[in-house]
């Protein structure tokens, strides 16, 4: 669906170009996290505990990754850092290769979290730059490219494991080689669009800065925040304890794998689905709110999973909640952010994101080992419910006196 304000296409990236990036980095990426757990656990013998460390460490590399990277979004020339950022992630992928014993493997994944963060922020920062389409249409595209990317990556990994984890980790650096080429190539345009940027607030007489949003706006954003991160920190034991989960219940490593094609389809179809139907919600909030509720439902059934069949429909609920409420977030928050501070925002929604991912295997896997499997279930299915507990009556209190921003 596309705006009505004008659009100026020498200052903006072909969505094409910034799919293909997308697409290309997230069958990269898929080639690497599904098998973490299982690698470090089953191959190099580390403690479910010891891996919630590590990725622990992950994601808070993440978190201060995104978080230089949307303020440095808002005031200098993102061209340069988008394409600094995917080559260097192409660069530690490749060290990965070769050098993938513990801890050295630890010490590679702080790195591309960091990195990841970096990239991560600015992509979204730059898709707030898209000006021909609505905010809404542009982020269910970006989540649909990612996804695209998760059900090719995780098709294969289950199978390219078994074969060779140094060619894993050369086709994942050879994959973001090409997302580098590609920004290299066609994300010239926000160059101009940055400097457009410069120059209107030069005219104005000011000095380059970030405006801040108001205030009602910010308190509606901050609860959408740590909804992310309570959703994140649950779901986050989704890619990690659940592989060690299935596999001690007797289910081959290839079939978790299968769950990632099949959570990658459906968020595929669904986004397909809102793209077609763009007011099958009525607006962002009840996106966001009916894909919470549907997080909370799957968690609460896998407490009688102990089949791949149960678990399939677990996932097939979990992803319905992921492919409506995640991609409705940045979208909502680009709505609630001044121009001059759309990079700063969408940093923000990266480190609530990387810091439920941060913490997420560590308190799961302190649950697990302490009370198992089943009682944290049950607390990841009643915390995520408390988040609409949350939600519903700030929204229904702030709605009146917000802000929007096309």
């Amino acid at each position: 669906m596309k705006l009505k304000h004008d659009s100026n296409e020498e200052t903006e990236i072909k969505l094409r170009w910034l799919l293909l990036g997308e697409l290309a980095t997230w069958i990269g990426s898929s080639f690497v996290w599904p098998l973490t757990s299982v690698y470090l656990n089953k191959q190099l013998h580390i403690s479910l505990s010891v891996i919630g460390v590590v990725l622990f460490c992950n994601c808070a590399s993440n978190v201060l990754g995104s978080l230089i990277a949307g303020r440095l979004y808002d005031r200098v020339n993102p061209y340069p850092l988008i394409v600094t950022g995917l080559g260097l992630d192409a660069l530690v992928l490749f060290c990965m290769a070769f050098f993938h014993g513990w801890p050295e493997y630890w010490f590679w994944l702080i790195l591309t979290g960091c990195i990841s963060g970096w990239n991560g922020t600015l992509i979204n920062s730059i898709a707030t730059s898209l000006h021909n389409y609505s905010g809404r249409y542009v982020f269910n595209l970006v989540y649909f490219a990612q996804n695209v990317g998760t059900v090719t990556g995780t098709l294969l990994v289950g199978y390219l494991y078994d074969f060779s984890i140094e060619f894993l980790f050369l086709l994942a650096a050879s994959l973001f080689a090409i997302a580098c080429i590609n920004a290299a190539i066609h994300y010239r345009p926000i160059s101009t669009y940055h400097k457009k940027r410069q120059k209107n607030v030069a005219e104005k007489g000011e000095k380059p800065k970030s405006e801040s949003m108001p205030k009602y706006n910010f308190m509606l954003m901050i609860g959408f925040l740590i909804s992310l991160a309570v959703t994140w920190l649950m779901y986050m034991n989704w890619e990690s304890n659940l592989s060690v989960y299935m596999v001690s219940l007797g289910i081959p490593f290839h079939l978790y794998s299968l769950l990632w094609t099949l959570n990658g389809a459906i968020i595929v179809t669904v986004q397909v689905i809102l793209a077609r139907f763009p007011h099958l919600f009525k607006n962002l909030f009840h996106q966001i709110i009916f894909g919470t509720l549907m997080f909370a439902i799957s968690f609460a059934t896998l407490i009688f999973a102990k089949d791949f069949a149960h678990f399939a429909l677990s996932m097939v609920v979990l992803t319905l909640g992921e492919a409506t409420a995640f991609p409705a977030v940045p979208a909502y928050i680009n709505d609630l952010s001044p121009l001059s501070s759309k990079g700063k925002y969408q940093g923000e929604i990266n480190v609530a994101r990387g810091i439920g991912q941060a913490f997420g295997p560590l308190f799961g896997g302190l649950v697990i080992d302490r009370a198992g499997y089943i009682p944290f279930f049950i607390i990841a299915a009643c915390g995520i419910f408390m988040m609409i507990v949350l939600l519903l009556p700030l929204h229904a209190k702030l709605r009146k006196y917000i802000t929007l921003y096309k």
